[in-house]
């Protein structure tokens, strides 16, 4: 279940004036990002802890970010239970879940063969913190998660670059090689999980296009061609490859409910 916590009432300043609320917090202050972090943990994190005790059938795992969270579960009757009580837990609080962003979904090792038991499709995916979710199987044939990356955020970063090197067209060649090292480099530090490498290496060749764009206009007698790109995007372009471990390498959490499966 891949989700967003909304709250109705917030406090916003627009063009034409103010509008002020006693409830929630105002939309875009710094503190606001701190507050949702703290009223959620009591809200949510401890009320999932104390539901998993004494509720659940099997395993409960949940992962949350600010105000986004996904929650699995290893029994199938313990899903739709959690999700009818946390709609009640958070209208106690003046929240509700985002209708668009709230969803059941067969998920992990045995979505395959169950959907496929039951006539249906591939098993859905989900997009969490900018990563799209996939069931994938690995050449032993064992359950392989296949995160990539959002293709609706890759394409508004690279927009964000291609205007950004319209701006800085006229720099000289290594001030722009330098600039796109630097952001290139970042966008990889967070992308460069297992599997995802080739839509990392997608990423930096639509960069090099872009930067090859962006020469090509500082003027009519620019002769650049994909020969000389191919020296700057070695000469400064990383390279894409793996710089986080696998999951099971970074972390390793099991949570029992009331009683395991069996």
């Amino acid at each position: 279940m891949s989700d967003g916590v909304t709250q109705p009432t917030r406090c916003a300043t627009g063009v034409t004036g103010r509008s002020e609320s006693k409830q929630g917090s105002p939309q875009g202050a710094t503190v606001s990002p701190l507050l949702a972090n703290l009223y959620l943990h009591y809200v949510l994190d401890l009320w999932i802890q104390q539901w998993r005790k004494t509720h659940a059938d099997g395993e409960v795992i949940a992962v949350r970010y600010a105000d986004d969270f996904v929650v699995g579960f290893q029994g199938d009757r313990d899903a739709p239970q959690f999700l009818n009580d946390l709609r009640e837990r958070l209208a106690k609080f003046g929240l509700e879940l985002h209708p668009e962003k709230t969803r059941l979904i067969d998920f992990g090792r045995t979505a395959a063969r169950a959907r496929k038991a039951r006539g249906e499709g591939k098993p859905e995916t989900f997009t969490f913190l900018g990563f799209t979710h996939i069931c994938g199987t690995a050449k032993s044939g064992n359950f392989l998660l296949l995160p990539r990356t959002e293709a609706k955020r890759m394409r508004a970063k690279l927009h964000e670059i291609k205007v950004e090197m319209q701006r800085r067209r006229h720099d000289p060649v290594p001030a722009q090689g330098a600039w796109l090292q630097s952001v290139v480099r970042g966008y990889f530090a967070y992308h460069a999980v297992p599997t995802n490498v080739n839509r990392m290496s997608s990423f930096r060749t639509q960069v090099s296009r872009l930067w090859l764009h962006a020469l090509r206009r500082r003027g009519q007698r620019d002769r650049t061609n994909w020969g000389r790109m191919k020296t700057l995007e070695t000469r400064w372009l990383p390279r894409a490859r793996v710089l986080h471990p696998w999951p099971e390498q970074r972390f390793a959490a099991r949570t029992r409910g009331k009683s395991p499966v069996r």
